[in-house]
């Protein structure tokens, strides 16, 4: 199982990303070397948004999609 998430960073910004282990990943993201550089420099992040998927392929087709949508649209999805 393949989950996207999208984080929201302390200073508001977004994060998008794919994992297999979602609580490991934001746990990643919050406290160890192994997050993304981008949300070292903006902790603590929080799971904003979240969708199951079968398989990598589908879960990263979904991420490319999201991530070329606009801050208002990513907003919306967010339900915010």
């Amino acid at each position: 199982m393949y989950y996207l998430y999208i984080l929201k960073c302390s200073d508001g910004t977004l994060y998008t990303g794919v994992t297999t282990d979602l609580g490991r990943r934001v746990r990643e993201h919050n406290s160890s070397k192994l997050g993304a550089k981008y949300t070292r420099m903006r902790r603590p992040v929080k799971l904003a948004y979240s969708k199951k998927f079968k398989n990598r392929s589908k879960a990263s087709a979904e991420e490319y999609k999201i991530k070329s949508l606009n801050r208002t649209e990513k907003l919306k999805l967010l339900g915010v």
